[in-house]
C-alpha cells in the first residue's frame, strides 16, 4: 500500500485511496480547474474537500504542502521516477497532469509554449483582476463608498476579456481546433465573472460574443460540468 505518512496534510484529510492522486480543494475557480483536468484526463483520484469558509486552508496541516495557503493542492503518489510528489498552485499542477499524460497540451513544443503562455495569462491577469471585481461588486468591498476601485477593476476585467475576445474570433478554443489546459484555466473564472459574482452587466459580457460562445462550449462538456461541482461542498 502507498504510504502517504510523510505529508502532514493526509493526517487531516486521510486517504481511502493513498494509490490513487490526493486532491485538496474546494469548488472555487482555482479549485475546479484541477478537477476538471483530472475529469477529463481520465485519471484516478480522491477530492478532500478543504473548506476555505472555514479557513482550513490556513490550518499547519494544509500550509505544510501549500505554504501559500491557498486551494488546490494536490499529491500524486506515483510521481516522477515511481515517488509521491506534493504540488500546489493550480498552472502549476495543470502542466504537471498534462505531462504526465502527454494530454491537453500540443506536442509541438512552440504550440506547447504557447499554451503555457495563456495558463499564465489567466494567473498573472484574469484570476487576479476577476477576483477583484468580485470582492469589490459582490462582498465586502461593495460597501465602501469610494467606487474607484470597483472602477479600476471592472475596466482591467473588461480589457481582458477584450483580449480573450481577439484571440478566440475564428477559433473554437484558445489554441484553435485543441482544447487544452489554457481553456481548462480560464473557464471557471469567465463563469463565475459572470454568475457567481453577478458582473455580466458591470463588464459587458455580451459585448464579446466569441467568449460567450467559448463559454458556452466549455461548459457543455461533461467532464466540465463534473468537475464544477467537485470536491462536493458540504
Amino acid at each position: 500500500m502507498t504510504d502517504l505518512s510523510a505529508f502532514p496534510i493526509a493526517t487531516r484529510w486521510p486517504a481511502n485511496h493513498p494509490d490513487r492522486i490526493q486532491l485538496y480543494s474546494f469548488p472555487t475557480p482555482n479549485g475546479v480547474k484541477i478537477s476538471i483536468a483530472l475529469e477529463e484526463l481520465g485519471l484516478q483520484y480522491e477530492p478532500h474537500a478543504v473548506d476555505i469558509g472555514k479557513n482550513e486552508s490556513w490550518t499547519p496541516e494544509f500550509l505544510s504542502l501549500n505554504p501559500n495557503g491557498k486551494i488546490p493542492a494536490m499529491i500524486d503518489p506515483d510521481g516522477p521516477g515511481g515517488k509521491p510528489i506534493g504540488l500546489f498552485e493550480s498552472g502549476a499542477i495543470l502542466l504537471y497532469l498534462s505531462d504526465k499524460t502527454g494530454k491537453l497540451v500540443p506536442a509541438d513544443a512552440t504550440l506547447r509554449y504557447e499554451t503555457i503562455q495563456w495558463v499564465f495569462f489567466q494567473m498573472a491577469s484574469i484570476g487576479p483582476m476577476f477576483g477583484q471585481v468580485g470582492f469589490f461588486h459582490k462582498f465586502a468591498g461593495r460597501k465602501i463608498a469610494d467606487k474607484r476601485p470597483l472602477e479600476r477593476y471592472r475596466d482591467e476585467s473588461r480589457r481582458l476579456i477584450g483580449v480573450l475576445e481577439t484571440r478566440l474570433k475564428g477559433r473554437s478554443w484558445i489554441m484553435g481546433d485543441d482544447y487544452t489546459i489554457a481553456d481548462i484555466s480560464m473557464l471557471g473564472w469567465v463563469r463565475n465573472l459572470i454568475g457567481f459574482y453577478e458582473a455580466r452587466e458591470l463588464v459587458g459580457f455580451d459585448d464579446f460574443p466569441s467568449v460567450g460562445a467559448w463559454l458556452e462550449r466549455g461548459l457543455a462538456r461533461p467532464a466540465v460540468q463534473r468537475g464544477l461541482t467537485i470536491p462536493a461542498r458540504a
